[in-house]
């Protein structure tokens, strides 16, 4: 089953772009899933174990590395196509 996630994450600290970009580096470390990135959110798409195993080590390693900060997402199950446009 695939799977679509929009994730948005809002640090609680000043240099808020560093573990912004430091965040989505490590998104691009998995081959398997897609991301594409705005200016308001990341959305990612794969398989839904993969997707979620992703977030679930991710979005510790942000909170260990980083300390406090909030993840805000939206799961679409089926998924969605990431390349659509208007």
């Amino acid at each position: 089953m695939q799977l679509s996630v929009e994730i948005s994450l809002y640090p609680l600290q000043d240099n808020y772009l560093e573990m912004i970009k430091w965040f989505i580096d490590r998104l691009d470390s998995y081959p398997n899933i897609k991301r594409l990135t705005n200016g308001m959110s990341t959305q990612l798409g794969g398989d839904y174990d993969e997707v979620m195993a992703l977030l679930a080590v991710e979005m510790k390693a942000a909170h260990s590395q980083w300390g406090k900060g909030v993840f805000v997402c939206k799961f679409i199950p089926g998924g969605v196509n990431l390349d659509h446009t208007e």
